[in-house]
């Protein structure tokens, strides 16, 4: 079996893809929500099981706020999201 060279072609336009309507928005919604200030001010009041023996593990706070944020912009049920 014989590989074949790739074109120059080939390599120009191999490495481009469109990025789609929901990659632009996270995009656009990571550079304008400042996550971390955000993360700060909600990790004091949220639940952080300390001996870690209580069921599963939680959610990372960041993962929740984005969840969440979501929810709210686009009006999705808990499963919608």
């Amino acid at each position: 079996m014989v590989d074949e060279q790739p074109s120059f072609t080939d390599i120009e336009y191999g490495n481009r893809r469109r990025v789609s309507r929901r990659e632009k928005f996270l995009d656009m919604m990571d550079q304008t929500v400042p996550w971390d200030r955000w993360v700060a001010v909600i990790e004091p009041h949220y639940y952080q099981d300390r001996a870690g023996k209580r069921g599963r593990k939680p959610v990372p706070i960041e993962t929740m706020l984005r969840m969440y944020l979501l929810q709210v912009w686009f009006s999705l049920s808990d499963e919608g999201v």
